[in-house]
């Protein structure tokens, strides 16, 4: 799967940050791609980029439309269609990381025939993996699991994996959504695979390997969300954790969306996930707490960040404004073999 960039990223009508999260990621890991957004109305979220409209884009050289949002459900809505038609029509591709296939839409798959455009749909894989072994594998595994979603697994498993990469060490990250896809130009989204099938999805996205060698895994959902508490568990079992990392907003006070859902406290996640990484991996445990605190204060921060560590006793760090090192460095002093380091890292992400 080759994109071709730059990237026009298409934010629709959507007004709510946490629904853009496919294009502010990619803008903020991959800001050499993105050179326009296209947005249906000013009130629109806005990441910052200059607005452009398909035929502008493609004048300025932008080579793909990838729709940068991420919609409960899924779904490419209706009112986006002639949007994307109109893409196609300028000479743009189109990239979308929803669960509704680009071609299943005839208007969108006819333009495409008719203009030679290419449609990428990033969660659809190719076929079916093996169902999961729960044979043990050689190398180490980190995973980032939530509170919720949306609370910066992806950003955290990011910030942890480029720390590896500079101080030398083999390490991969492995993208398990849409949005990681696009990012490192390669994994699995996990939350389209077939249930019987997502363990073993998560066992192939991270083989065996050096035992020096880190896979840094993207977590998706949360074992207390009530829609997608199934993908977290499969993700525990199949990636066979060494280490946790648990992702938090700490301004939440409910399952995003699920006002009736309390968020459980931070011990009860984390004993929960670590029992069920324990399934497949008996020394499972969480080492860190990274914590989204986009939008606080310097001092909001430090205090939310003082007051996790307080109350679980564990790292506790924001993988954007405070970055990554402490975690690797318990990452290597605890949970590495002696001889970690490699001349040649790994990895498309750095």
């Amino acid at each position: 799967m080759h994109i071709r960039a730059p990237y026009l990223l298409f934010l629709g009508d959507i007004r709510n940050a946490l629904d853009a999260k496919t294009a502010s990621g990619i803008l903020d890991w991959r800001p050499e791609l993105c050179a326009g957004q296209y947005r249906l109305s000013r009130e629109a979220v806005d990441l910052g980029l200059r607005d452009y409209t398909p035929a502008e884009a493609a004048a300025a050289g932008m080579r793909t439309l990838v729709i940068g949002v991420a919609p409960f459900g899924g779904a490419i809505e209706p009112e986006w269609v002639d949007a994307i038609v109109a893409a196609i029509r300028a000479g743009l591709d189109v990239a979308s990381g929803m669960h509704a296939r680009l071609a299943d839409i005839p208007a969108i798959r006819d333009a495409a025939r008719e203009f030679d455009a290419r449609l990428f749909d990033v969660r659809h894989g190719s076929g079916p993996s093996a169902i999961a072994s729960g044979r043990k594998r050689t190398g180490r595994r980190l995973l980032t699991v939530g509170v919720d979603c949306a609370v910066g697994k992806k950003y955290a498993a990011l910030a942890i994996h480029r720390e590896l990469v500079r101080r030398g060490i083999n390490a991969d990250f492995r993208a398990t959504g849409q949005t990681g896809i696009l990012i490192a130009g390669g994994g699995t989204a996990i939350d389209a695979t077939v249930c019987d099938f997502t363990a073993g999805a998560a066992e192939a996205l991270s083989p065996d390997n050096t035992p020096g060698h880190w896979d840094v895994i993207e977590g998706q959902g949360s074992l207390f969300h009530p829609a997608y508490a199934g993908v977290s568990l499969a993700l525990l079992h199949g990636s066979q954790p060494d280490a946790l990392v648990l992702c938090h907003d700490p301004r939440r006070t409910h399952i995003d969306g699920y006002p009736d859902y309390p968020l459980p406290t931070l011990a009860a996640c984390i004993a929960a996930n670590e029992q069920a990484a324990r399934l497949t991996n008996r020394t499972a445990r969480c080492v860190a707490i990274a914590l989204n605190t986009r939008g606080m204060s310097e001092h909001e921060r430090a205090r939310a960040l003082a007051a996790t560590r307080a109350e679980t006793g564990l790292i506790a760090f924001d993988p954007i404004a405070t970055g990554a090192e402490a975690v690797v460095e318990l990452l290597l002093a605890n949970l590495n073999p002696p001889s970690q380091a490699c001349p040649q890292t790994q990895g498309d992400v750095a």
